[in-house]
């Protein structure tokens, strides 16, 4: 069956919707990700305006808050393993614990915030699945650490993972309150935890 002329055919205007509908879908993600890790109480409507596209679009993908903040961490967290699988964590534990650190600190900033519009609203069962796999990163580096004499073993490596999350979260809310610049909050990080660490 042919067009009519001067009309492109059906199934080239569904690949053209399809691509359409993709674009739109990572610019409400990108948008979202780059909001929320300003301003974690940022509306659905003003993500909309954000990404540049109306609140039909947006809803028309993400039809909830819930199920927006869940793809924008879903995608963080994607981003962030691909560049976190990179680091050597070889060699001396505490230089390795601080490449990690030094490294991914812009990524744990934008995810505390992202986990901060999530509170109440992603389920915590969920958002504890989606962290599993960087804090199981940071738990073999200290497990292995203690092994070699490197990092203290009167605490467990489960209890330091915990308090080095919490030690990183709590500098994403200080860089987010306008008490620490990113750049400072890097080193403060890096050197609160590697005092905590020590034998």
């Amino acid at each position: 069956m042919t067009s009519p002329r001067g009309t492109a055919p059906p199934s080239t205007r569904r690949r053209a919707e399809r691509a359409d509908a993709q674009e739109n879908r990572l610019r409400i993600l990108d948008a979202a990700r780059r909001l929320l890790s300003r301003e974690p109480s940022a509306t659905m409507e003003d993500i909309a305006h954000e990404a540049g596209v109306g609140r039909m679009t947006l809803y028309g993908h993400y039809r909830t808050r819930a199920i927006l903040l869940t793809a924008a961490l879903e995608q963080a967290l994607v981003d962030g393993e691909k560049q976190l699988s990179g680091i050597d964590l070889g060699g001396a534990p505490r230089e390795a614990l601080t490449r990690l650190l030094t490294s991914s600190w812009a990524l744990v900033a934008e995810s505390a915030s992202l986990l901060t519009a999530a509170d109440g609203v992603v389920p915590a069962d969920q958002l504890k699945a989606m962290h599993a796999e960087p804090a199981l990163r940071i738990t073999a580096l200290l497990r292995r650490g203690q092994a070699e004499g490197a990092f203290r073993r009167d605490l467990s490596d489960q209890w330091l993972g915990s308090a080095i999350h919490f030690i990183l979260h709590g500098a994403a809310t200080e860089v987010r309150n306008g008490n620490l610049s990113q750049d400072e909050a890097a080193r403060v990080v890096v050197g609160t935890i590697d005092a905590m660490v020590r034998p």
